[in-house]
């Protein structure tokens, strides 16, 4: 990822597990196992001070509940096939390894050993039930629950699909199924967990809805059902498409949050008028991307926001990525200019910040689309060179006034009154 490699926060030497893509289905999903996973990001503040409870809770448990990690930051393919939005998030993998549950107690060791051995009973209870699908925390599956779980799956018909769906500004994706369809009642479970997870995850923007086919043949006709179960997608303006991903909880929601994802807005741009916005947005995010506009007299209005149309370009571009977006104009933060090596070279000017490392990479190609990508590009594959923030932090940060908008307006000069300076004795001369 950015800059430099990170080592992980775990190591051999711990009771912890290192999990990645090349043995996570062995280690976990094919393990008789509970097993507990920390997804976690080297420079998450939250996840360093996990750790040695994590360590310590690993330790406690070994032998009688598996405890593992995963650097998400570094294995994000592993991070979004579970649906991992924020760090450190923790699953608990039951006797339903598909289906793992979240975790949501308290973050010392000794909530989390409470909370597995409670997971554990569960799953030994289910073992001893005879059933060996249900969720690890003693949840019923939503065919237990005589389907208690699909309130979140918005059942549509003939009448109500267009009023719903083809007017809506929100992402749809509709599975078209057959009661009778053994493989529809297999993913109905899974639909309806995805169903909740995605609601969540995405405010209500991405929908998981059902059609009987057999019931609404209309529409069955209509979008060309000639198969159970069908999931098409459908988007405001766009044809729909056909779900070729797969059936479980994890590929349902990966592919909505990725639809979610390519649809949200872009970062907001902000201008850097006092200390709180660069910390709120250098703090919160991997990279914040800083410009250094030149000064209103020398660009005007338009020439400013042309430079922050490259900018608002650019964070819609890399809009999927975990980064801040901010921008100053030239001498309203000269400490920070100097802290990033920027004051002195000219303007326009652009640094990439990592505030948990204290390092950045500045810009030197062109302040243009093609130049900005180029360099956000190599950057985002761990390539280019970096410089550590002088001082080791972030200087004095100024208030200023937010730019209104408009042009900028020369100081006005002070009127001299001339008129009682003889002019005839400016032909002679002093010695």
């Amino acid at each position: 990822m950015l800059f430099l490699t990170v080592n992980g926060l775990y190591s051999s030497s711990d009771d912890v597990i290192e999990l990645t893509p090349a043995n996570f289905n062995k280690e976990v999903l094919q393990s008789d196992s509970l097993w507990l996973v920390e997804f976690y990001a080297p420079w998450c503040g939250h996840c360093q001070r996990l750790t040695p409870d994590w360590k310590k809770a690993a330790t406690a448990l070994k032998g009688v509940v598996k405890v593992g990690a995963v650097d998400a930051d570094n294995h994000q393919s592993l991070g979004g096939q579970y649906g991992v939005r924020g760090f450190p998030s923790i699953k608990i993998f039951g006797s339903n390894k598909n289906k793992p549950d979240d975790y949501q107690g308290g973050r010392t060791s000794d909530a989390i050993v409470d909370a597995a051995l409670s997971a554990l009973r569960s799953l030994v209870k289910d073992r001893l039930g005879g059933r060996s699908g249900g969720y690890s925390s003693g949840k019923q599956s939503s065919q237990e629950s005589g389907g208690s779980d699909k309130k979140n799956v918005i059942d549509l018909t003939d009448d109500s699909f267009d009023r719903n769906v083809m007017d809506s500004d929100d992402i749809w994706l509709v599975e078209f199924y057959a009661p009778w369809c053994g493989h529809c009642k297999n993913l109905e479970p899974e639909w309806a967990a995805a169903a909740t997870e995605v609601k969540d995850q995405t405010k209500g923007k991405v929908k998981l809805a059902a059609v009987d086919a057999t019931v609404n043949q209309g529409l069955a006709s209509r979008f060309g059902i000639r198969g159970f179960p069908t999931i098409k997608i459908f988007q405001k303006g766009e044809d729909p498409v056909d779900y070729d991903g797969g059936r479980t909880r994890t590929d349902i929601v990966a592919r909505a949050l990725d639809l979610f994802s390519a649809n949200a807005p872009p970062p907001e741009l902000l201008e850097i008028i006092n200390e709180d916005v660069l910390k709120q947005i250098c703090d919160a995010h991997q990279l914040c991307v800083i410009s250094v506009l030149p000064h209103i007299l020398d660009t005007g209005a338009t020439g400013r926001n042309s430079y922050l149309e490259v900018m608002l370009k650019m964070a819609d571009k890399y809009k999927k990525k975990i980064w801040g977006w901010l921008w100053t104009e030239a001498g309203a933060q000269s400490d920070l200019e100097n802290s990033l090596g920027i004051g002195g070279f000219g303007y326009t000017a652009m640094a990439a910040v990592n505030a948990r490392k204290m390092k950045f990479a500045l810009l030197k190609g062109s302040f243009s689309e093609q130049g900005i990508n180029e360099f956000l590009r190599e950057l985002s594959v761990g390539r280019g060179s970096t410089a550590p923030v002088g001082g080791g932090a972030f200087p004095k940060i100024y208030t200023v006034e937010p730019w209104d908008g408009k042009d900028g307006e020369l100081p006005a000069e002070e009127d001299i009154d001339l008129s009682d300076v003889d002019l005839d004795d400016w032909d002679k001369d002093e010695l």
